[in-house]
C-alpha cells in the first residue's frame, strides 16, 4: 500500500512575484503606463498568477495592457524587495521588451478602468513619474541591456 506524503512545501514562506517589460522607442525612451487606480505611473507587467512563469506573465501582461503581443526577450533583473508598510516582500523580473517604432506604438491600446494611458519617459521624466525604487530598477534594467547581461538588485541597488 503505497503512503501518503504531505507536500511539505506547501507551509514554506510565500513573497509576491511580479514581472514587467522595459519597452523603449528608437530614442531610448521608456514607454511607462499610467494606472487608474494610483497616482504613481509604472512599466508595463503586473503579478505572476497561479501556475504561470514569470516569462509568461511578462507576455500576458504586455498583451492586456499594451494590446499588443510583444516577443519578449531576455531577462534583464530580478529586484528583491523587502516587506514594508501595507506591502510583503517580493520579487521582481524585469524582461526585456524590445524597441517599439512609431507604426508599432500606433497599435497601442490600453484597458480602459485599468490604466489611463501611457508615455514615452526620457531619463528626466522617468525619474519624475515613477517611485524612485521603481525609477532605480528601470536604470538598472536599461544598464543589464546595453551589458548584455543581467542583474540582480536588493531594492533597486546593485548587488551582482
Amino acid at each position: 500500500m503505497p503512503s501518503e506524503r504531505r507536500d511539505f512545501t506547501v507551509d514554506l514562506p510565500r513573497k509576491r512575484l511580479a514581472a514587467g517589460l522595459l519597452i523603449t522607442d528608437p530614442d531610448e525612451r521608456v514607454l511607462l503606463v499610467e494606472p487608474a487606480y494610483e497616482a504613481q505611473w509604472e512599466i508595463p507587467g503586473g503579478c505572476v498568477e497561479a501556475d504561470e512563469s514569470p516569462y509568461q506573465a511578462a507576455i500576458r501582461e504586455g498583451r492586456e495592457e499594451l494590446g499588443l503581443d510583444l516577443s519578449v526577450g531576455r531577462l534583464l533583473v530580478v529586484d528583491w524587495v523587502p516587506a514594508r508598510d501595507g506591502r510583503t516582500e517580493g520579487v521582481m523580473v524585469i524582461y526585456d521588451g524590445g524597441a517599439l517604432d512609431a507604426t508599432a506604438a500606433e497599435r497601442i491600446v490600453v484597458p480602459p478602468g485599468e490604466l489611463k494611458g501611457w508615455a514615452w519617459s526620457d531619463p528626466p521624466q522617468t525619474g519624475q513619474r515613477l517611485p524612485p525604487l521603481l525609477a532605480r530598477r528601470i536604470t538598472q534594467a536599461l544598464h543589464a541591456r546595453a551589458d548584455g547581461c543581467a542583474y540582480y538588485l536588493e531594492d533597486g541597488v546593485l548587488v551582482t
